[in-house]
């Protein structure tokens, strides 16, 4: 903790003294959480002070996002940097080195390209994909050719997926196994050198009638594979390892009749997935297909959007313990009231193989000038997948936040 205080003591100190102009903005929020199944319990009562901080001077700019989060609970402040970063501009390219947030793809809620940078799974996928998205060291370059852009982003540093900890509603123990464990390694880490950095490219065309990005990467799987190793007494070792996992993938959108009409694939290479049999080293490699087709509208002045999203194991296995083909839907529905003060929206994942779902209604209002009072609910059903597994954590929430 000291250490990070005076880190961000001396960077935003070297900021001020450039004797310069620096533009800053952010937001102040207190984000109350409680469980409805469990009596009204606290979940979340967290205070966050967002602060993003722009200087630039000629074709040189820098920026640096410092992120103060207050948790009641254990009167813990966790200090962070979510992103620092500089640009050097040119006439045909551009640079930007430092820890970024990297935005691909156009799926809304659900990542698919969009895995240059790792997530923070800590609340599941209930904090904003700001939010969600970790900083990640990186060096981007963006070469401008007319309507077209060309990204090569050269990751030197892995970050791999943060995952609720234990004791969290969060956590869920995924190594239920009927056999005693005799020994669970630490976690494998990925060497900080030259021969483990990941490595992306993107081309990207923005048009009149259509735009597109077509991308390719060599990057880890920021989740583990879980290795089980059968012993002679019965029991089985448990190491979890990560593995390179190469991809190309493609995204698209179009407008069509008054509507938009996006898509979004990527195919993976040899992606490790978990066995049933426990006789052998459980994790098989398998290409995979992600792929998500959506339609966007507005009807009757509400924004609608429809999401299809479906996950496909290739050269599949019976023993294998996810399904061949995974379907989810998601639908979202949004209204302004009151001069766009006062907003509505309802949105909602759909797991077609195990019919559970997460369903999101929320409505903010714009109270006063830079405030905003955010009430919601995280509702979900099922009995087991990937919502259903959370049934008894149902909770409202208010949110009251101020931009500055």
């Amino acid at each position: 903790m000291k250490n990070k205080i005076l880190i961000m003591i001396l960077l935003l100190s070297a900021i001020f003294l450039l004797n310069a102009q620096v533009n800053h903005h952010g937001f102040v929020r207190t984000y109350i959480g409680a469980l409805t199944e469990q009596d009204g319990e606290y979940s979340v009562l967290q205070n966050t002070f967002d602060w993003k901080l722009d200087y630039g001077k000629g074709d040189v700019a820098l920026f640096i996002n410092p992120v103060f989060d207050y948790n009641s609970f254990n009167n813990n402040l966790d200090i962070t940097l979510r992103q620092v970063y500089m640009d050097i501009y040119f006439e045909n390219f551009d640079l930007r080195i430092g820890k970024q947030q990297i935005i691909w793809g156009k799926a809304d809620g659900v990542f698919i390209t969009d895995i240059i940078s790792p997530r923070d799974l800590s609340e599941f996928i209930l904090p904003d994909f700001y939010e969600i998205r970790i900083g990640t060291n990186a060096f981007k370059f963006d070469y401008y050719i007319g309507d077209a852009t060309f990204e090569v982003v050269w990751i030197p540093t892995f970050q791999p997926t943060i995952t609720p900890r234990k004791g969290s509603i969060w956590y869920k123990n995924m190594l239920d196994f009927p056999i005693p464990i005799s020994y669970y390694d630490q976690m494998y880490d990925v060497e900080n050198k030259l021969s483990e950095s990941e490595l992306a490219c993107k081309f990207s065309y923005l048009g009149s009638s259509i735009d597109f990005e077509l991308m390719t990467a060599y990057m880890w799987d920021d989740n583990p594979a879980v290795h089980i190793f059968p012993q002679p007494d019965s029991t089985v070792h448990i190491k979890p390892e990560y593995h390179r996992l190469p991809l190309v993938g493609a995204s698209f959108s179009k407008a069509v009749g008054g509507a938009i009409v996006r898509g979004e694939g990527a195919y993976y290479f040899d992606k490790r997935f978990s066995a049933e049999d426990l006789s052998v080293n459980a994790v098989k490699e398998k290409d995979y297909i992600h792929y998500l087709i959506g339609y966007d509208h507005n009807w009757f002045g509400m924004n609608v959007s429809f999401q299809y999203i479906q996950e496909y194991i290739l050269d599949y296995e019976d023993d294998i313990r996810n399904d061949e083909f995974s379907s989810t839907t998601t639908f979202l529905i949004r209204e302004d009231f009151l001069r766009e003060t006062l907003h509505f929206e309802f949105f909602t994942y759909y797991g077609i193989n195990n019919q559970d779902a997460l369903i999101r209604p929320r409505i903010s209002y714009e109270f006063a000038d830079g405030f905003d009072f955010q009430l919601g609910a995280n509702i979900f059903v099922g009995d087991e997948g990937n919502f259903g597994q959370y049934d008894e954590n149902d909770m409202i929430y208010i949110k009251v936040r101020y931009y500055f």
